[in-house]
């Protein structure tokens, strides 16, 4: 596990729908047993899912990842800079 991070709806740009969530996500830094360039949308991809992408840590500013403020901690993580765990309330 590399970062926990903690949405609380009701502190964020969305509150006005979603000011009851409250939610935990925990990241884990994974690996493929094996390279496979044809992962397609997994097993059981979300609803909403759409695909499924590889991307350069180099470039993450250049991509809408969500949470936004996630991408200057996994540059960070693999720059090998030294950062908390627990991230907070983070959107």
């Amino acid at each position: 596990m590399i970062f926990i991070r903690e949405y609380i709806g009701k502190n964020h740009e969305h509150a006005a729908f979603d000011f009851q969530v409250h939610q935990m996500e925990f990241m884990f830094l994974c690996r493929l047993k094996e390279r496979n360039e044809h992962i397609k949308n997994g097993i059981l991809p979300d609803v909403g899912q759409i695909g499924v992408e590889w991307l350069s840590v180099a470039e993450l500013l250049q991509y809408r990842l969500y949470p936004q403020t996630i991408r200057k901690y996994l540059i960070g993580y693999f720059d090998g800079k030294k950062l908390p765990t627990y991230l907070g309330d983070i959107n």
